[in-house]
C-alpha cells in the first residue's frame, strides 16, 4: 500500500530537518573555533621562537650593539695599540742591529713583524666598533683587517712553538751553534709558514663578496657566500689544530727543558742557586704568555664559530658566546704587548742592543739639558 503524503506533511518533515541542524552545527562550529586558535596559538610561538635563532640571513633578529661593544673594547685595544706600537717598533730598531746569527733570532724577528701587522689592524677595529666612522668601513674590516689579524694571530703561535723547539735544543745541547745550512733551513721555514697562512687566509677575503649593507656588516658571516662559510669553518679547524700542535709541543718541551735544568741545578746546586731561579723565570714565560693569550680564545671559538655558520644556537646563547668571544680576543691581541718581554728575558743580543739604545737616549738626553744649563748660565746680562 502506497502512502502518500500531503504537501503539508511534507512541509512539516523538512521543517523538522532543518529544525535538527543548529545543534550539529553549533557542535562542528566550536570544534572548528577551538582548532583555529590552536593554530593561531602555534603559529604566534613560532613567531615568536623564530627571533630567538640567528642564521645568515637573519641576524637582524640577534644584535649585539650596546655600549661594551661601542665603549669598553674599544678603549682595550686603544690601550693595546699606544702600547704596543711603541714597544713592538722599539724591539723592531733593536732587531735591525742584530745580525741573523741563529735560527732563535730569526723566528723572533718574524715574531716582531707578525705582532706589528696585528697591533695595524686595531685602529680600524676601534673606529668600527665605536661607531665613529660610516658603517662602510665595518665591510672593510670584515673583508681585509680582521683576516689579517686571524693571520698574523696563527703566525704567532707558529713562531713561539718554533721559539720554544730551539731553546730546548738550546738546553739540551748548550755548545752546538747555529750553522749557514741550519740558518737557511730557518729562513726557509719561516718563508714557507708566511706562505702556508697566506694561502688560508686568501679565500676568506675574496669569499667575502656580498654587498655590504648597513644591517649585513653588523655581522661578518653575513657578507660571506655559503662556501665562504664552510671556508670559513675549515679554516677554523686547520687554526685549531694549528694552536693545540704548539700547545703540546711547548708543554712536552718546557717540561723537557725543566728536567735539564733540574739536572743541572743538582749538579751545582752550590753555586747556581741565584741562576737557578733566573732560569726558571726565562722558563716559564713563554708557557705564562700562551696561555694567558691563546688558551682561553681557543676553548671559545669552536662554539662562537658554529653560531655563526650554523642555525644551531638562540640568539641569547650566539650574544654570550659572542661577548666571551671577543673578551678572549682581546687577550691574544694583549700578546703583542707582551712578546717583548719574550724577546728581552730569552734573547741577550735583544737585551745588550736594547740597553745600549736606551743609554744612549738617555746619555744624549742628559747631554742636551747640561748644553741648555751651561748655555743659561752663560748668556750675558
Amino acid at each position: 500500500m502506497t502512502i502518500s503524503h500531503t504537501p503539508r506533511q511534507k512541509e512539516k518533515t523538512t521543517e523538522n530537518s532543518t529544525l535538527s541542524l543548529p545543534a550539529n552545527a553549533t557542535i562542528q562550529n566550536k570544534k572548528a573555533q577551538v582548532l583555529f586558535f590552536l593554530q593561531l596559538i602555534k603559529e604566534e610561538n613560532k613567531a615568536q621562537m623564530k627571533p630567538e635563532y640567528s642564521s645568515p640571513g637573519n641576524f637582524s633578529n640577534c644584535s649585539t650593539t650596546n655600549r661594551m661593544n661601542q665603549v669598553l673594547f674599544p678603549l682595550l685595544y686603544t690601550f693595546i695599540f699606544l702600547v704596543g706600537i711603541i714597544m713592538n717598533g722599539l724591539a723592531m730598531g733593536v732587531f735591525f742591529q742584530i745580525s741573523s746569527k741563529s735560527n732563535f733570532i730569526i723566528f723572533l724577528k718574524n715574531t716582531v713583524i707578525s705582532d706589528i701587522l696585528m697591533i695595524l689592524t686595531f685602529p680600524f677595529k676601534i673606529l668600527s666598533d665605536a661607531n665613529l666612522v660610516s658603517w662602510e668601513l665595518r665591510g672593510f674590516v670584515c673583508k681585509v683587517t680582521q683576516v689579517i689579524f686571524y693571520f698574523t694571530m696563527y703566525i704567532s703561535i707558529i713562531f713561539l712553538g718554533l721559539i720554544t723547539i730551539d731553546r730546548y735544543l738550546k738546553t739540551a745541547r748548550p755548545f752546538k751553534s747555529s750553522s749557514t745550512r741550519n740558518l737557511s733551513g730557518a729562513k726557509i721555514l719561516s718563508a714557507v709558514i708566511w706562505i702556508f697562512m697566506f694561502s688560508l687566509s686568501l679565500p676568506n677575503m675574496i669569499l667575502t663578496d656580498k654587498e655590504p649593507t648597513r644591517e649585513n656588516v653588523k655581522k661578518c658571516a653575513d657578507l660571506k657566500s655559503d662556501f665562504g662559510l664552510l671556508w670559513h669553518e675549515i679554516v677554523n679547524y686547520v687554526c685549531q689544530f694549528i694552536f693545540w700542535v704548539n700547545l703540546v709541543i711547548i708543554v712536552v718541551c718546557y717540561t723537557l727543558i725543566t728536567k735539564e735544568l733540574y739536572k743541572s741545578y743538582q749538579r751545582t746546586r752550590r753555586t747556581g742557586q741565584a741562576n737557578k731561579k733566573t732560569v726558571n723565570i726565562k722558563v716559564f714565560i713563554i708557557i705564562g704568555v700562551f696561555f694567558i693569550c691563546f688558551v682561553p680564545f681557543h676553548f671559545a671559538r669552536i662554539p662562537y664559530t658554529l653560531s655563526q655558520t650554523r642555525d644551531v644556537f638562540r640568539c641569547s646563547t650566539q650574544n654570550t658566546l659572542y661577548y666571551i668571544k671577543e673578551s678572549t680576543l682581546w687577550l691574544t691581541s694583549l700578546n703583542a704587548c707582551l712578546d717583548p718581554f719574550i724577546y728581552f728575558a730569552l734573547c741577550k743580543s735583544f737585551r745588550k742592543s736594547l740597553l745600549n739604545v736606551l743609554w744612549k737616549c738617555a746619555t744624549k738626553t742628559r747631554g742636551d739639558q747640561s748644553t741648555e744649563t751651561t748655555d743659561d748660565e752663560t748668556t750675558p746680562m
